[in-house]
């Protein structure tokens, strides 16, 4: 028992403090005391905890939340608060049989789902359903010391010795830090778990959620669609690996709105990448949002039973360090605190450095995909008619490796347009815009207008989905609505392509339910529908958004607006949503991000606000699918025999193709095409959330470990490290549209909208970006035509990218320079006196320096260079007029 005495002994200056503490309420931030007999508190400001000693120990008998006003919330009491998971003998890791609620045996996935199948295996092992292993629950017998903000607990049985130590956390009155110690007294398999404070109403929550993983305001018995899916929380207390949880935490709102999270201490998870190799799928933290009890309460297990640090001889230790952040507050706000305050995410972009400039990789990638051999490029026949495509030598149905594809139309029509090359003007897009005609379903019958794959078979002369053979609604929304969309924004007079337009968009339309929703997809020979287990939670309705567009014809209109409502209900409300890629089933992925984007737009479509609050919301719940840890710093690793900083590989900031229990980030971690980086950059000036730039910036910025130095490409997958495009040359587009979309939403968010460009319609199935340049632009007032000229501009400082933009009326050149660093920077510029000149002009007459607000700071040389300072982050404008 606790000397009693002795503890109100070492605390009477505190309660001296409280008893003055209307005199001086500074002096005695928090408090651990012993009154009342046995009972023990932990308070401060904001939080009181109060354990009492019954005959088994010490118990927490309430947790208070504090409104400032003098009341407090109570918060729910976990039945079983305590529990250690312990087995003599290493838990099987094969996978366990998994029933349903009506008893029958659950089959999933398809034999078809090659890359699934085993991942989804793995997390049928007992420990992943938090089914192994013995259960000592445990009340701690012993408070041995205490101080002015914590207190220590002991507890000791045959088979373990067991300290804890909480504190409150100084420097944010809602957290609560905890350090575990077990030793061993017998040998075997430990896991420690952090203890239950409070629990939910499992009938009757706001929000629940793993980053990453599972999100939603309700259990969900259908185990598949909430394990497989995150669609709601599995209502089994399933423990999920890091490898695919973006923050490391699990948080819950309860109904009367507090949110209780619990967080790993960074440095408790694995590191993707130890020393010289890939360690991404080590396990050794285990995150859940139920207690072994099947209590609703956000629970961590450190080290994970069986796994790495979890065997222990007699007399060896392991800990365990923690936090727990409690406030009457969103989910939302809870987790950026754990993302900027404890994983410092900010702190990154002082890291970051750079030897090529995102400009540069835009004109490297200009030469990568005009060259036959390093872009794939190919031409074949097909129905008469000459259509071009980029090789693809991925998986795709049927494929006997003769896949041809086109990814970003608008990023083509693009670079043609601002570069005015006539390679891609004459021999290139010709090709591509017959691929793209011949990619609509002609016969007569269910499919006519639709999109008939995306992907071309040259061997056997047909086009083809991805994984099976069946087509999707959103297919068409993709392949012939925005793609064909895009390029008519550039060639606006082809009545082909406005026919074929139409031709999609009734299609659409006919397939649509009255109600607003589609089915997943239908079988391509009987016309029937697949999938029937998933519902179509993606942005098919931006197709006819497009269409209405362009078209101007009312039912598109209408219609675009019933399936937006659908997907507001049933999506966007709920935080339920499907991915793009068939071979992972459909697994969430970044069309999540595309629907932000279509939201977005269909807001300026109608004004209706609904739209641009779901936007918002969508938008809080796809940070869940950036990687926020571990911290970056500048220990040295060796990749591929190269030395490099981890933070020059590191997975912060990047996002995911798709997480969850099914996604290829179990696999490869991350991919580096960020489309969501103008997106978020375009999202914080209107919401001024700095956690948007701040990822934005991060999956930009400083990106060369992952960059094939000849191409300027990057790899797709982040295990690929600097591997370039490998199988996938047709990404060269995707990166071509995301580096210009995040560069130009930069200058116009930094310009406070003095200087912007009108942007088209979303390219298909990577994300939100979209494509310029088919309309002038306006820069500090003036109309401007934006441009891509190779070789005009040189640089010396790596940090600063550029925009180009003409007007040819007045001859004036602008040049955009951007500071993407936090620091301040200095850079040597040098325009080009030879034939890149000329080519807007005979010579320069005058040159002028203007700062973000278009004002001129001074008036510079007729000389060809300059030395220019440009302040953290910042933009400054030279305008250039010429003869």
């Amino acid at each position: 028992m606790i000397d009693m005495q002795r503890l109100n002994r070492r605390y009477s200056h505190c309660a001296g403090v409280w008893k003055t503490m209307m005199i001086l309420p500074f002096l005695c931030f928090a408090s651990v005391f012993a009154q009342s007999g046995a009972d023990v508190h932990l308070e401060n400001s904001v939080l009181q905890l109060i354990w009492r000693e019954g005959k088994n120990g010490y118990q927490l008998q309430s947790l208070a939340l504090k409104d400032g006003a003098g009341g407090k919330k109570q918060l729910t009491m976990a039945t079983q608060q305590r529990t250690i998971l312990y087995a003599k003998h290493k838990p099987l890791d094969k996978s366990a049989t998994v029933y349903d609620h009506d008893g029958k045996l659950i089959h999933f996935p398809d034999s078809q789902y090659r890359y699934v199948i085993p991942i989804w295996s793995q997390s049928l092992s007992p420990v992943s359903l938090n089914t192994a292993g013995e259960v000592l629950h445990y009340q701690p017998t012993i408070v041995a010391s205490a101080s002015p903000s914590g207190l220590r607990f002991q507890y000791e049985n045959e088979k373990i010795a067991l300290s804890e130590e909480w504190n409150l956390d100084p420097d944010h009155t809602h957290d609560i830090r905890v350090q575990m110690t077990l030793k061993a007294k017998q040998s075997g398999y430990y896991s420690l778990s952090s203890p239950s404070l409070a629990i939910g109403d499992r009938k009757q929550f706001q929000w629940a959620v793993i980053p990453g993983l599972f999100q939603g305001a309700a259990l969900n018995p259908d185990f598949v669609d909430a394990y497989a899916y995150g669609h709601g929380i599995p209502d089994r207390p399933v423990i999920v690996r890091e490898r695919t949880a973006s923050t490391l935490a699990a948080l819950l709102t309860t109904q009367s709105g507090v949110t209780l999270a619990t967080v790993a201490e960074p440095g408790t998870a694995r590191d993707p990448w130890l020393h010289d190799t890939k360690t991404h799928a080590d396990w050794k933290l285990g995150l859940s949002l139920m207690n072994r009890n099947n209590e609703l309460s956000p629970t961590l297990y450190h080290p994970v039973l069986g796994e790495a640090g979890s065997y222990l001889n007699e007399g060896q230790e392991i800990t365990f360090s923690f936090r727990y952040t409690i406030q009457q507050t969103s989910w939302y706000n809870v987790l950026g605190h754990v993302i900027k305050d404890v994983y410092k995410f900010s702190n990154f972009l002082k890291l970051k450095e750079t030897n090529r400039s995102l400009t540069d990789r835009l004109y490297a990638m200009y030469d990568y995909v005009l060259a036959d051999s390093t872009s794939k490029w190919r031409t074949v026949n097909d129905r008469n008619t000459v259509i071009g495509a980029q090789d693809y030598l991925g998986g795709v149905y049927g494929s006997a490796k003769d896949a041809m594809k086109n990814s970003d139309y608008g990023a083509m029509w693009m670079l043609a347009r601002l570069t005015g090359d006539t390679t891609l003007k004459q021999q290139r897009l010709p090709a591509a815009l017959n691929f793209k005609l011949q990619q609509q379903q002609r016969e007569p019958g269910f499919f006519y207008g639709s999109a008939a794959g995306q992907y071309y078979l040259y061997r056997s002369q047909q086009f083809t989905e991805e994984w099976g053979p069946y087509s999707e609604p959103i297919g068409t929304s993709y392949y012939m609505l925005m793609d064909i969309g895009n390029i008519l924004l550039f060639e606006p007079d082809r009545s082909d392509l406005k026919q074929a337009l139409r031709k999609a968009a009734d299609w659409l339309l006919s397939t649509m339910h009255p109600d607003g929703h589609w089915e997943v997809a239908y079988d391509n020979k009987s016309g029937r529908p697949m999938f029937e287990d998933l519902s179509d939670l993606r942005p098919t309705f931006y197709g006819l958004l497009v269409a209405h567009q362009l078209l101007k014809d009312e039912k598109y209109r209408a219609g675009a607006i019933r399936a937006a409502n659908w997907f507001v209900e049933h999506a966007a409300k709920k935080g339920w949503f499907l991915g793009v890629c068939g071979d992972t089933r459909f697994a969430p992925d970044f069309a999540t991000a595309q629907s932000i984007q279509a939201l977005l737009d269909m807001y300026t479509l109608t004004k209706d606000p609904r739209y641009q609050a779901a936007a918002y919301q969508v938008t809080r719940y796809y940070t869940t699918s950036i990687y926020t840890h571990p911290i970056p710093s500048r220990e040295i690793k060796r990749v591929n025999g190269t030395a490099r900083q981890d933070w020059e590989i590191s997975q912060a900031g990047l996002g995911f193709e798709h997480g969850g229990i099914m996604g290829s980030a179990n696999h490869h971690g991350p991919i580096l095409l960020s489309s969501h980086a103008g997106l978020f950059v375009r999202l914080y000036a209107q919401t001024k959330d700095s956690l948007l730039l701040d990822m934005a910036r991060a999956a930009a910025w400083g990106r060369d470990a992952f960059v094939d130095a000849n191409t300027g490409v990057a790899s797709y997958y982040w295990d690929a490290m600097n591997k370039g495009a490998g199988p996938f040359p047709h990404h060269a587009w995707w990166q071509l549209g995301w580096i210009t979309d995040y560069l130009l939403s930069e200058a116009t968010v930094r310009s406070n909208g003095k200087i912007s460009f009108p942007s088209g319609f979303i390219t298909p199935k990577v994300g939100p970006h979209r494509s310029y340049g088919f309309d002038k632009g306006r820069i500090f007032g003036r109309s401007v035509d934006l441009k891509m000229k190779k070789g005009l501009i040189s640089l010396d400082n790596a940090q600063i990218d550029y925009i180009l933009a003409t007007n040819s009326d007045t001859k004036e050149l602008y040049i955009v320079l951007l500071n993407n660093s936090v620091d301040q920077q200095e850079i040597q510029l040098r325009v080009d006196k030879g034939q890149s000149w000329r080519l807007f002009g005979s010579e320069q007459r005058e040159a002028f320096l203007l700062n973000a607000n278009g004002e001129n700071e001074i008036g510079m040389s007729a000389s060809p260079g300059w030395k220019i300072t440009l302040p953290a982050t910042g933009l400054k404008v030279i305008k250039i007029n010429y003869q």
